[in-house]
This record gives C-alpha cells, structure tokens and sequence, in this order.
C-alpha cells in the first residue's frame, strides 16, 4: 500500500536522530545517515541467509547475501566511531569502507550504488530530499557504469527503480521519512518483478537475491525512520579482542589501524611503515589513511602513526595463530625459490590442494576464496601490493570474483592485468600458458585464451529443490555442471561424472585431470578413474587431491 503523500513545506518538524512520530523530517546529517546505514545493516544481518537461498542454481554456493553483508559491515566499521556531522564525510568514509570491503558480484555493484550516492553528497553538510533523490540518482547511474554488460532484472533494476521512484516522491513531500517510504515500497515491487525481466529467475522460480538483498537494506532504514523496533540481537558491527603479547618467533603480527589527521603524507607513510615489516599496504588521503603490515614488534607502527594523529580501528592479531587456524581471507605466500620473471602472478583458490598446484605453476601468492567464500577487494589488493613486482596478473578463478579483480586492479599503484578466469581449471590453464620471457601484455592475451580452451565440469550436491534447464531437482540430489550450466542429476557421483564427461565429448579431448575435493578419499577418486580410463582409453586421466569444499569432483578437460 503505497503511503498517503504529506502535506508539503510543513513547518513542524524532527531530526533523523530522534524523531516524533507525525512529524516530516526535512533534512539529515552526517549522525542520521550513520544511524539509517546501522539499521539497513542490522536488517541486513537477519536476513542474509534467506538471500543466500534465491541462487538461481542449487549449487551450495549461495553467497549473494553474505557477501552484501560483509560488504555493509566493511562500509559501517569506517563510520561506527566517527563523530562527524557532515553528511558528506560520513558518505564517502562509508563509500571507501564499502570498496575495499566489496566482496562477490553483488558486493561490488552495492560498493558502487554507495560510491554514486557518496559523490553526489560530496561537501554537503545535509541533505533534504531532493538532495537524497539526486544521491540515488547518482548511485544508480555509477553503479550501471561499473558493470561492462548491464543485466536488467537485478540490482542495476532495483536501485534505478528506486532513484526514479525518490525522484517522484521529493516532488510530492519534503519529508525523508514519506520519502523512504516510497522507495521502499518500489523497491519491493521491483524484486517482485525481477523474474519477468530474467528469464532464468522465473524458471528456477526465485526474484534476483541482489535486488531482494538491496530491498532489505532500504526496508532496514525505512523501519528505523518510521519508528518501527530493530531486534536489539543484532550486532552491527564485529567486536575485536585486542590483545598485545610479547614478540615470539615465528609469523609476528598482523598489525591495522586507520590514521586520522590533517595533511598526511600517503607515500611518506608508506615508506616508513614498510621499513618496518611485511605485507604493508597504506592507501588513504591527506586526512585518513588505512594501515596493514605485518612485523615482529606491533608497538612500532603503532608508535609512529600516533605521533601523525589519532588512531581507531586498531588490531592486532598473532599471525602464528592465524595460520594455525587458517583463518578465511587470508592470504597465503607461495613459495619464493619460484622462477621469478618481473611479473607477479596472484591466484585465487580454494582447498590446499589447489593452493599448492597453483603455487607450483608460478602463482606469486594464492587468495584462499572461490566458491561461497569470495574475497573482498582489500584481500585481493593486499595481495597485488605485496608482491615483488611492478606488474601483476590477476586470476580470479571464479565468475563471482572478476569484478572484485576487477576494482583491485583500478585501485592498485601497479600494473596490472586481470585475466577474467571464471574456474579454476581455466586459472591452471592460464597458468600452464604463462611465459618467462613475454610482457605483461602478451602473456595476459596467452593465458585469456588458453583459459577459453579449458571446459570444466563439477559435481556437487543440489542445496534446494527446483526446476532449471528441463531438470526437476530436489535438495540433496547429485548434479553437475558444464562449463557453469547445470546440466544433469545422478543417484551417484560416479554416474554425474560419467554424463557430464559425455555432455562434454571427452572422446573428442586428450586430456581430463580430475580435481576431488575434502569429502573424497585417495582410493575413491583412484577408483573412479579407473572406470573412466576403461570407458575412455585414449584419454590421458590424471588425479589431484584439491581438498575443495562443496564440490566432490572438478574436471578439467581439454
């Protein structure tokens, strides 16, 4: 029901922080807009897992949820303690936490609409509802511009619903709270109408999770202007455990913090902070600069950065602990005796298996992320920069993590070329047709088509029921994948193996290597090709422990 328009140009009114009832608020600053993105996120929390059910295929990879979540949790923590009324700076400190924090297709999409918005209220003390109309207005546009093929019937739809729809509603009322209402309201029909704008949506019978997860940010905010209660179980942002030990052999510590003062010399910091560790990465502005490093004596960045100005967001963590645990988004060093070209190669994968066959075809550092567990654009930047190199190439290894790639390779003060692998059987072809003695340029072409010669076939197991590609699937049941479709389901993995190979006419090919996952035992998966090499004897079969998750078995066939 769509509200009924208030009066407008009334003369009574309350702030966005502490409202009455009734009341029109025409205006919110830097505090309000704080307290709106808490309430999207905390709405955003208990709703994350009915996000990460609408993936169109019932693969167990249905992360569209969390990686917004993380996203907006990455995006409130550079707002949580700041104390500044300016709504611009609130919006762009929001905006950079968003893009560093963006994880998987949706996160990056929502890291952009948050970068329009921030750019449109660039040095504005507040904003009325013109201005928030004129912001969204700004986030759709900025986030249409980042994706290189927009898709209609996914977030792209939603928020340019939404923008028009704030547009409309400020015309009719100065009053932020009818206007949330509105968009809100269009936002719900929008994801509504998701599926009769994607084909693939109304046959698996779910509306876009990225819309839906767009939805429940503004629902989020739209109950708090309105008065409505927020589950107080909700936490808005991560605790951290500070806890600061004596130095001990071994990894040291991974030190962050964030810098806020006045003329900061970004390179200058750099500098210093890397004289005094590892894996630094400081990136910022002449006001706030964002610290990571890892060293033996935690104390001497933390020293030296007070001395700059004020510090917040500190942690410190044990790394020997961390890599113990293994702790996810970590990045991981390769092995250094590697064959060392002046060209860096950053992988990303998931299982130890495939993070030590990456490693041993040269990648430089290996990202742990893949499949529901996508890193975030800072983890994939931290990667780039602690290389050795001038020039990188980048292999994301998974359709959801291009354009996360993508935002780390504009970021980055390097070169570098992202090769769009969408699998990691593409990634290790990718890998295998890397040149010691080529340019960056040449051997980015190489590796982007040896990679479109590789298929990859994966089995796994169905997380929902549904019906996809003529299939009538229900939650539990085996299926496989070709090349990123679902094409058949199976009472075995045996048998999903045995017809996703021939969907994939390993008779015409030379070479399968077969990739079994932490679920798949040595003898299981010697077994299987045993069979195969009976049913294909002129196939080449190789067997690699991938330790993957979630996927019993990923072919790569060439």
């Amino acid at each position: 029901m769509v509200p009924e328009k208030p009066i407008k140009d009334s003369k009574s009114t309350s702030s966005i922080l502490k409202h009455e009832t009734g009341l029109p608020i025409l205006s919110c600053d830097g505090q309000g807009l704080k307290r709106l993105l808490a309430a999207g996120l905390a709405w955003l929390e208990r709703h994350s897992e009915a996000i990460n059910a609408l993936n169109v295929f019932p693969v167990p990879d249905g992360d569209t949820g969390t990686n917004m979540l993380l996203t907006m949790q990455s995006a409130y923590e550079e707002i949580a303690h700041s104390p500044q009324d300016t709504v611009g700076e609130i919006a762009q400190a929001a905006s950079y936490g968003a893009l560093m924090g963006a994880r998987g297709n949706s996160g990056v999409i929502l890291s952009q609409i948050l970068r329009g918005f921030a750019r449109s209220l660039e040095k504005k003390q507040t904003f009325n509802a013109a201005e928030f109309a004129a912001a969204l207005q700004e986030a759709s546009a900025t986030a249409y511009k980042g994706v290189i093929k927009p898709v209609e019937g996914t977030i792209l739809t939603v928020i340019r619903e939404v923008a028009n729809a704030a547009v409309g509603a400020a015309g009719d009322s100065d009053d932020l709270r009818y206007v949330l209402e509105i968009i809100t309201h269009h936002a719900r029909e929008a994801v509504a109408h998701t599926p009769a704008l994607l084909p693939v949506l109304r046959e698996a019978g779910v509306v876009d999770a990225g819309g839906q997860g767009l939805f429940i940010i503004l629902e989020g905010m739209n109950r708090y202007i309105q008065g409505e209660s927020m589950a107080e179980d909700v936490t808005l942002s991560r605790a951290v455990d500070l806890h600061i030990s004596a130095p001990e052999e071994g990894y040291g510590y991974d030190v962050q913090f964030v810098i806020t003062g006045q003329n900061l010399d970004v390179d200058e910091i750099r500098t210093n902070i890397a004289r005094m560790g590892e894996s630094t990465l400081v990136v910022g502005d002449t006001n706030t600069v964002k610290v990571h490093v890892h060293t033996p004596e935690p104390g001497n960045p933390l020293n030296y950065a007070a001395r700059l100005g004020s510090l917040s967001r500190v942690i410190v963590e044990n790394l020997q602990e961390q890599y113990q645990e293994f702790i996810l988004g970590r990045v991981q060093p390769a092995a250094m005796e590697k064959p060392y070209s002046g060209i860096a190669i950053v992988a990303v994968a998931s299982g130890a298996g495939l993070m030590r066959v990456m490693e041993s075809l040269g990648a430089s550092a290996v990202v742990p992320g893949g499949q529901s567990m996508n890193p975030s654009t800072e983890e994939l930047l931290r990667a780039i920069e602690n290389t050795g190199a001038e020039e990188v190439i980048l292999l994301p290894n998974n359709s959801n993590v291009i354009m996360a790639a993508q935002q780390a390779q504009a970021l980055s003060s390097k070169k570098v070329k992202v090769v769009p692998t969408k699998t990691i059987p593409q990634g290790i072809g990718a890998l295998l047709a890397f040149n010691y003695q080529a340019d960056l340029e040449t051997n980015a072409s190489s590796m982007e088509r040896a990679a479109e010669e590789i298929q990859t076939g994966e089995i796994t197991v169905a997380s929902r029921d549904v019906q996809i590609n003529g299939l009538d699937i229900k939650e539990g049941q085996i299926i496989g994948l070709v090349n990123g479709d679902l094409t058949t389901t199976a009472p075995t993995l045996e048998e999903a193996t045995r017809q996703v190979l021939q969907q994939m006419h390993a008779e015409e090919c030379e070479i399968l290597t077969i990739y079994y996952g932490e679920s798949i035992t040595a003898e299981e998966a010697e077994a299987l090709a045993t069979m195969l090499r009976a049913q294909y004897p002129d196939l080449e079969i190789e067997v690699v422990d991938g330790g993957q998750p979630h996927y019993p078995y990923i072919l790569s066939i060439e």
